[in-house]
């Protein structure tokens, strides 16, 4: 028996999961999705990550088909459908069906879909020991053309990175800016640490504003760091004293070599460890109820 998928608030197995061939969100990649982690039987910043799902859509003028109190409700009614406490959860709206050309008005009415699963983005060892990395050449789209803002199903971009990551036989690659500046990682928000201070790109340079990334900001300057937004290269991640990685499936792990270049001593840092034992506390302990009392 595999997971149940609701679609469009109907269950169905996931053999049966079916979307059409004609919906543009498979044929232009033309959505917004989110996805959202379930720790303990609570539901993880489900408000920010259903707010940014909201604001994704409005951008691109896409009005989702039902409320966002009524999105809340179905996607903790997902997790409890298929009997999870801790899972990944997968949010998509796609325009819906239309024709086979480019024009959204001929899509009628949005769809959208949720997946309650589990999911192990990088191995264990990895968050232990450390994970390497390399500088794709392949650069992030520029916020002008696609804003960073608007979490899309254009997501060609970042694939074309990762697969320079496979080439060079690492699990993740950074991607710079136009100008050479850092931006993020194909699927994960980047961090360095520099004399006990935490920094990380600024959105305006081509960053998603991500929420586990919003979270280590704000419990880094809670555990008394100075975290700044501000533009750094290559150069910077090179002579780094620590870095890390911060995203919703990746939650939070270190980067321990760039490039065949150790990060310090090429292990995770102080600050670093610190920073996953606190977030991983309060994924423990914060979170909307999937299962009341």
């Amino acid at each position: 028996m595999g997971y149940l998928i609701n679609l469009n608030g109907k269950y169905v197995q996931k053999e049966k999961a079916v979307i059409s061939v004609f919906d543009h969100g498979l044929l232009y990649g033309d959505g917004v999705f989110e996805g959202i982690r379930s720790y303990n039987g609570r539901v993880f910043k489900l408000e920010e990550h259903v707010d940014r799902l909201f604001a994704s859509a409005k951008a691109i003028t896409m009005t989702i088909p039902i409320s966002r109190d009524k999105m809340k409700a179905e996607i903790v009614a997902t997790v409890k459908k298929n009997k999870l406490r801790d899972a990944y959860i997968r949010v998509v709206v796609t325009r819906g069906v239309g024709d086979l050309g480019l024009n959204p008005t001929k899509c009628p009415k949005a769809f959208y879909f949720i997946i309650a699963a589990s999911i192990s983005l990088y191995p264990e060892k990895y968050y232990k020991e450390g994970l390497p990395v390399v500088c794709a050449s392949t650069r992030r789209n520029i916020p002008e053309a696609l804003s960073p803002m608007i979490k899309s199903l254009n997501y060609l971009n970042n694939i074309l990175a990762k697969l320079e990551a496979n080439s060079a036989n690492v699990l993740e690659a950074i991607m710079l800016n136009r100008e050479g500046f850092v931006a993020e990682c194909t699927g994960d928000n980047i961090f360095i640490v520099r004399n006990g201070e935490l920094i990380t790109p600024p959105t305006y340079i081509g960053a998603l504003e991500g929420i586990t990334r919003d979270a280590v900001i704000k419990l880094g300057r809670e555990l008394g760091y100075k975290v700044s937004e501000k533009p750094f290269t290559m150069v910077d991640m090179y002579i780094a004293d620590e870095a890390f990685l911060t995203g919703t499936a990746a939650e939070i792990i270190p980067v321990i070599n760039v490039d065949k270049r150790n990060i310090a001593n090429g292990k995770p840092g102080p600050i670093t460890k610190k920073l996953i034992e606190a977030y991983r506390e309060i994924t423990r302990n914060q979170g909307t109820e999937v299962y009341p009392k």
